[in-house]
């Protein structure tokens, strides 16, 4: 897989997520040891690390999920560990969270899945709209066919493709995805990668994209950061990341195989 091509739509002026000194502890073992991180308008993000090394807790930090110990977590002008329970709510109905294993609703069909989030958060829109925004959100990660299935009856990469639809059908601001080729075929995730891009295109999403894998990392990433010992170590294009001496850097990139 090639790496990404510069992305001429970022827009380096507005930063959609601003953390500093990010400090996250359990017990006695500090995970996030006074990060500093920007996520531009437009951009693709990818966070690199192994795992246990927190990336999954960063993202929870960013959506209210977890509180941090100490620094300040800015998200589209709102200064999350501040707000309110409501002003919370509000801010994360402008976050799409792709999660690893797809949460999506056993007992419901992939219509019943998608309608879910809009009964609850656009109730002003009509029956024959909201039909409308799911055949357009299905058909933008190509499983229009799939409307009707139950979620068993899907492959792993096409629960994530209609995870991903869930996420999208509300129209976010900023895409989360947490592990987004976990446990996929070589060719699913290709077709992933593929995906996360096209959304980024199609939606103007700014996206943080959480991962151990490089091939992904390459393929989306318009700037790559690399998360060692509780602090990000390493920033910039892919080939600019992995261009260093560093032992856990190098071990890092032989563990994935990449050519």
């Amino acid at each position: 897989m090639e790496a990404k091509e510069i992305n001429p739509n970022i827009d380096r002026n507005e930063k959609v997520i601003s953390i500093r000194g990010l400090k996250k502890a359990f017990d006695d073992f500090e995970v996030l040891k006074g990060v500093d991180l920007d996520l531009f308008k437009g951009e693709n993000l990818v966070v690199l690390g192994r795992s246990g090394t927190g990336k999954s807790v960063l993202i929870k930090i960013i959506s209210g999920l977890l509180y941090g110990d100490e620094g300040s977590v800015n998200v589209l002008g709102k200064e999350v560990g501040t707000l309110k329970p409501r002003e919370l709510d509000a801010l994360r109905l402008k976050i799409g969270f792709s999660f690893q294993n797809s949460a999506l609703y056993d007992s419901m069909t992939v219509r019943e899945n998608l309608e879910f989030p809009l009964v609850r958060h656009a109730k002003h829109m009509s029956e024959a709209e909201r039909e409308e925004l799911i055949h357009y959100v299905l058909e933008a990660v190509g499983l229009a066919q799939a409307i009707n299935q139950m979620p068993s009856e899907l492959s792993g990469g096409q629960r994530k493709r209609i995870g991903i639809a869930r996420t999208l059908i509300l129209k976010p601001e900023i895409m989360l995805y947490d592990e987004p080729t976990a446990g996929l075929d070589p060719i699913t995730c290709i077709e992933i990668n593929n995906l996360i891009n096209e959304v980024q295109s199609r939606f103007n999403t700014s996206s943080i994209i959480i991962t151990h894998d490089l091939t992904c990392a390459r393929a989306v990433g318009d700037r790559v950061v690399m998360l060692l010992d509780g602090q990000f170590q390493r920033e910039g294009t892919f080939e600019e990341v992995f261009d260093s001496n560093d032992e856990r850097v190098q071990s890092f990139y032989n563990y994935n195989f990449i050519d």
